[in-house]
């Protein structure tokens, strides 16, 4: 039985037995808690969804937004939640994909039904927003989450953002909850890598790292959005996926920016766990070729705020959000973010 119910809903009932199992028996992670937000409408209502810009100086972003029904004054306040995509696919392609005859893989659909306000935001040189000359490195991807959030808060009267971010998404984020902690409300980072230590990808992409330093963009082909499904561990995700994900992707062409592969490569570690306060909730693939499991833990640790998960998905590799596993995905986040606050703080 799916961790999710057929309307999209948590159900605490439903999570999956043997992550429990691992996150548990590594002694991390508290009770995962099921139900939606206060304020959430009933997951009956149509979901609402526009489009918005934001300005990062001359830089316009593309903004994406769902939630139950459309906004009405005299409504109460939901939470907000950002969607942050990684390295070499754009926001709406990594979170609200339609993938024919494959069942439902947008976290921006199960977030809305579980009464969040949900954004994702295309960073500079991504997707459908601005072309410029940068190469869109973590430090840019921050600034634009934080242009991104000032358009949110206009819009919804919000002052603090939750942000899930895959990959080097979560990279951003963190930078972003460094900066600026007072815009962050908590975080899930998926797919996350602290150090990169041991990783056998990065120890791969290492060998290119002179030619990130001197060229802005890099191919990026359907070949090489299929192989995201299969260098690690094969059997992961559905084939139909990688194919989907490629002709969304490719129709804004078939180059990305170079900046996070830099970072990545060459400049870790970029989020440091003792400046990040916010609460943290990591998920990672039994699979990830990204970052060992050591490297992860290693990162947990070192996180000053209490408040804490981690959450180890078994038959999962890097890709965790369009994954066979994405529903634990949801579950993991939805549960999290919709928890009660510490009863000892207020």
């Amino acid at each position: 039985m799916p961790p999710f119910d057929e309307t999209g809903a948590a159900s605490a009932q439903n999570v999956a037995r043997r992550t429990l199992m691992q996150t548990a028996g590594l002694g991390l992670v508290a009770g995962l808690i099921g139900g939606a937000p206060a304020g959430a409408q009933p997951t009956d209502a149509a979901i609402w969804s526009a489009e918005y810009w934001a300005n990062k100086g001359d830089v316009k972003l593309y903004c994406f937004r769902k939630r139950l029904g459309a906004p009405r004054a005299g409504d109460a306040a939901r939470p907000v939640v950002f969607l942050v995509h990684g390295s070499s696919m754009s926001a709406r392609a990594t979170y609200d994909l339609t993938v024919p005859g494959a069942g439902d893989y947008s976290l921006m659909d199960a977030l809305a039904r579980s009464g969040f306000d949900v954004w994702s935001v295309d960073h500079e040189n991504y997707g459908r927003s601005s072309r410029t000359e940068s190469n869109s490195d973590v430090a840019s991807g921050a600034a634009d989450l934080k242009a991104a959030a000032e358009l949110a808060a206009k819009e919804t009267g919000a002052t603090k953002f939750s942000f899930i971010g895959e990959s080097s998404g979560g990279l951003r984020a963190g930078v972003l909850a460094m900066q600026y902690p007072e815009l962050v409300h908590k975080l899930v980072l998926l797919a996350f890598t602290y150090t990169g230590a041991g990783s056998p990808t990065l120890a791969r992409r290492a060998e290119q790292t002179e030619f990130y330093r001197t060229h802005n963009r890099r191919p990026r082909d359907r070949d090489m959005i299929r192989s995201i499904f299969t260098r690690d561990k094969e059997g992961t995700a559905d084939p139909r996926v990688a194919e989907a994900l490629a002709d969304a992707e490719l129709a804004f062409g078939d180059e990305v920016p170079t900046g996070t592969y830099l970072d990545i490569t060459a400049n870790m570690p970029l989020v440091h766990p003792e400046k990040v306060l916010a609460p943290v909730l990591l998920i990672t693939g039994e699979y990830d070729g990204n970052s060992t499991l050591e490297d992860s833990l290693e990162f947990y640790r070192k996180l000053p705020n209490g408040d804490r998960q981690f959450v180890l998905l078994a038959n999962t590799a890097h890709s965790v959000v369009l994954s066979y596993n994405r529903k634990q995905v949801w579950h993991a986040a939805t549960a999290f973010l919709s928890a009660p606050p510490d009863a000892t703080a207020l």
